[in-house]
């Protein structure tokens, strides 16, 4: 481990993809069968060469583009389109298993507000929090739905904030695994930790985290210094 940190920390924020939850996302597969959802509800058949980027978990120019020549509105398919990814995100998430040291948050103290903040939607969020019976976590957020809930994913610093106002905290530390979580982390005004596991043991960054760390267990250990 190494870095400073602030001298108090008023809030801890883990994400969870990668860092308590194994695997570092949904498989583009399901977003791929969510698109099939939508087009048989709404008995539309496309071109074969429009598929791939209707289906991308992207909202971007060229899913736009796309949309424009099925003759559909990017907007509202898009929501559509994401609907049926996180239902379908739900039982993908039910095959996976936390990392063995997710036990590690029972040691968190009482002093600090604890929170779970994930681009991933807030369904699966929720879903991953009743399944696991968290009871460590006073705020849990995941991604809205749609093009703005897209726009508003890591490295932009909205659900960070979202759950510091929720937490009533203004100072703290965010676990994350990717270096957008250290960016997110940098412009919500908070310490990071940047997580490294096997899936990210060799990855470069471009900004500093304020903490390295290879298990949770570092990470409570700081937090409770």
């Amino acid at each position: 481990m190494n870095g400073t940190r602030r001298n108090r920390t008023a809030a801890v924020l883990f994400d969870m993809d990668g860092v308590l939850l194994q695997g570092r996302g949904t498989d583009p597969a399901v977003h791929a069968r969510a698109l099939e959802d939508v087009l048989e509800a709404r008995g539309m058949d496309v071109p074969e060469e429009h598929r791939a980027t209707l289906s991308t978990y992207e909202y971007t120019d060229a899913f736009v583009d796309a949309c424009a020549a099925v003759g559909v509105d990017p907007e509202a398919f898009y929501t559509a389109r994401e609907h049926r990814s996180a239902a379908r995100t739900v039982d993908h998430a039910a095959g996976r298993d936390l990392f063995d040291d997710v036990d590690a948050l029972d040691r968190l103290p009482d002093r600090v507000a604890v929170g779970l903040v994930s681009n991933n939607y807030h369904r699966t969020v929720e879903f991953v929090v009743d399944r696991f019976d968290f009871t460590t976590f006073d705020v849990a957020r995941g991604r809205e739905l749609g093009p703005v809930g897209f726009s508003r994913r890591k490295p932009d610093p909205y659900y960070l904030e979202t759950a510091l106002d929720a937490l009533g905290a203004t100072d703290g530390i965010y676990v994350g695994d990717r270096e957008t979580d250290v960016v997110a982390a940098e412009r919500a005004g908070l310490d990071s930790a940047f997580l490294r596991r096997d899936h990210n043991a060799d990855v470069e960054l471009d900004t500093d985290p304020t903490l390295e760390v290879d298990g949770l267990g570092e990470v409570v250990d700081v937090i409770g210094e």
